[in-house]
């Protein structure tokens, strides 16, 4: 089995909204599609695909706050079929790697919800705060930062 995290690619597109599609409602909203097309159609950010032999099963992102020292992961998901296999473990610390190598960040942020927080508890991520039905109803924010040394 060859496993490969790349730079996303325009063509990807069909592939991430499928991602969304397949964790949609288990982990996001119906009402948070139009925001992640959106999101990939504008390339705010940086984002990767994780493929196995050629195929991608997940997909995350990396963007940055204006004050130039805070990075943030962005929209990520793996399809059902492969979580709990390590590669949602791959992609995030592919992430952390790719905001250390710039040397500037101080600290990177992770906006997600009480589904997956405790995944990124376990890569070092701490709770700051969370907000009741923030990204919809039964979807509440987890604000989580990790401090880069």
């Amino acid at each position: 089995m060859m496993i490969t995290i790349r730079p996303y690619h325009p063509d990807d597109l069909k592939a991430a909204l499928n991602l969304l599609d397949l964790n949609t409602p288990e982990y996001f909203a119906p009402e948070e599609r139009p925001g992640y097309e959106k999101y990939l159609r504008e390339r705010v950010g940086e984002d990767f695909v994780v493929e196995i032999n050629g195929k991608v099963i997940g997909c995350g992102g990396v963007s940055y706050k204006a004050d130039g020292h805070t990075a943030m992961f962005s929209w990520a998901m793996i399809h059902p079929q492969h979580q709990g296999k390590g590669f949602g473990r791959k992609l995030g610390e592919y992430r952390l790697k790719h905001i250390r190598s710039q040397q500037r960040f101080k600290t990177v942020v992770v906006r997600t919800s009480q589904f997956t927080y405790a995944f990124y508890q376990k890569l070092g991520f701490q709770l700051q705060k969370m907000e009741k039905d923030y990204w919809a109803r039964g979807y509440d924010l987890y604000y989580m930062e990790m401090e880069l040394r």
